[in-house]
């Protein structure tokens, strides 16, 4: 069952690059590697979800790192 759910993940993403990649033009570099770095990271991250979905989400990341600099911004 996860296997069909990366199939899915891994489905959608390529259909959002084939209808992305021609809009972003020749000559685009820079904003096809970003393209292709945020679209990847996303693919990552889903299927790890799909593999651990008891695993803590990004915004609990963000937190424990910023966390302790609120507390000490509120003192």
């Amino acid at each position: 069952m996860i296997w069909a759910q990366v199939m899915g993940i891994t489905f959608i993403a390529a259909l959002m690059a084939l209808y992305e990649w021609p809009r972003l033009g020749r000559g685009r570099k820079k904003e096809k590697a970003a393209f292709v770095t945020l679209t990847a990271l996303g693919w990552l991250l889903a299927v790890l979800y799909a593999f651990n979905p008891d695993m803590p989400g990004p915004t609990q990341l963000i937190d424990a790192i910023y966390g302790p600099l609120g507390k000490i911004l509120e003192q």
